[in-house]
């Protein structure tokens, strides 16, 4: 029952209360990517249609590219301090279209695309694996000094040539200046 078709307006507030959604896509290798920003940073067009920015990032096309190939999409959307997720199947369109990039403009940056879902199912997730995993338990967090650095993954990644500390010093600021 919990299964339908179209974005019931209970499915659409989870929508616009997540931050966060990751994006599975099929194509000549299955990719599951990140992606958040403010709530409602995915917009609903109608109760059939998502729209997603496809922001900066790590400048890898993976999505994008299983999308021309294949369309299927899923989104699994996650809300802090709510255990039962979101997950909506469709398939997914890139546009490019200079009047939708515009409206997803944040400080006059417009990301390179926009994805539109044609949703076709859409159903909430229990609530057992975020329990299980205690996940918005803030008395479980991992201080990031107690896993390697990225700097550190990607100078032993790359034989030295890229990273280390001086990437790590840098990396903050970076992320700020190229977030949009």
């Amino acid at each position: 029952m919990k299964e339908v078709p179209t974005l019931h307006p209970h499915y659409q507030a989870m929508i616009r209360a997540a931050p966060f959604v990751a994006l599975a896509t099929v194509g000549a290798a299955v990719d599951v990517t990140p992606r958040g920003d403010a709530p409602g940073f995915v917009e609903i067009e109608d109760e059939r249609t998502l729209m997603l920015p496809d922001r900066r990032g790590n400048n890898r096309i993976d999505s994008l590219r299983n999308i021309i190939t294949d369309p299927r999409v899923a989104l699994l959307f996650l809300i802090p301090g709510i255990g039962e997720t979101l997950r909506v199947n469709g398939r997914g369109e890139i546009s490019v279209d200079p009047t939708l990039l515009e409206r997803f403009a944040i400080d006059g940056k417009a990301p390179r695309s926009v994805l539109v879902v044609h949703v076709t199912t859409v159903f909430f997730q229990c609530s057992r694996a975020v329990v299980r995993a205690d996940l918005w338990n803030p008395d479980t967090r991992i201080p990031r000094s107690a896993l390697p650095s990225t700097g550190t993954i990607l100078k032993a990644l790359s034989d030295a040539r890229v990273g280390g500390e001086e990437y790590d010093r840098a990396l903050p600021e970076r992320v700020k200046a190229t977030l949009y």
